[in-house]
């Protein structure tokens, strides 16, 4: 990595709102900002998927987690992501949901659960994976974005 002196470092290069939701779609891992009560960020780090079309990051989570609680009161939230090198990154703004727990493997909030993975080529994997959701009593959360930003760095 290049060493800068005060006021030498990387400037910043023009980015669009595309280059942004690329990014956001080709990194898994980001870290959800929430506030608290007492004004600090609650921060943690995520698994998420974008959804371009409709503008929202889901997350999966478990139920009873603060960022779950801490939600229901103030629902603003933030995901950021950055790229491998950190010369990139996008924060992603909006309003979260928390959906119901899945409750029976299968139904409408396992099935969201199901497409945020990869899949499996084995129906048996599936179900279990279903089966599994029910048992952690596991949530979506959905971040419907109202502003995307972020900046890449020349390197």
């Amino acid at each position: 990595m290049p060493e800068y002196g005060p006021g030498q470092g990387p400037g910043p290069k023009p980015v669009t709102q595309d280059d942004l939701e690329r990014l956001l779609a080709a990194q898994p891992f980001g870290v959800l900002a929430i506030g608290t009560p007492g004004g600090h960020p609650h921060l943690s780090t995520v698994v998420h998927t974008w959804d371009p079309d409709a503008r929202i990051v889901r997350i999966s989570t478990v139920a009873g987690r603060a960022k779950v609680r801490r939600l229901a009161d103030d629902p603003r939230a933030a995901l950021h992501v950055s790229s491998d090198d950190h010369m990139s990154f996008a924060v992603a703004e909006g309003t979260a949901e928390v959906s119901a727990v899945t409750e029976t493997p299968g139904d409408a909030v396992g099935r969201e659960l199901l497409a945020l993975t990869p899949g499996f080529a084995d129906p048996s994997d599936e179900r279990a994976f279903l089966e599994q959701m029910v048992a952690d009593r596991r949530q979506v959360i959905r971040l419907h974005v109202t502003r995307l930003y972020g900046t890449v760095l020349a390197g």
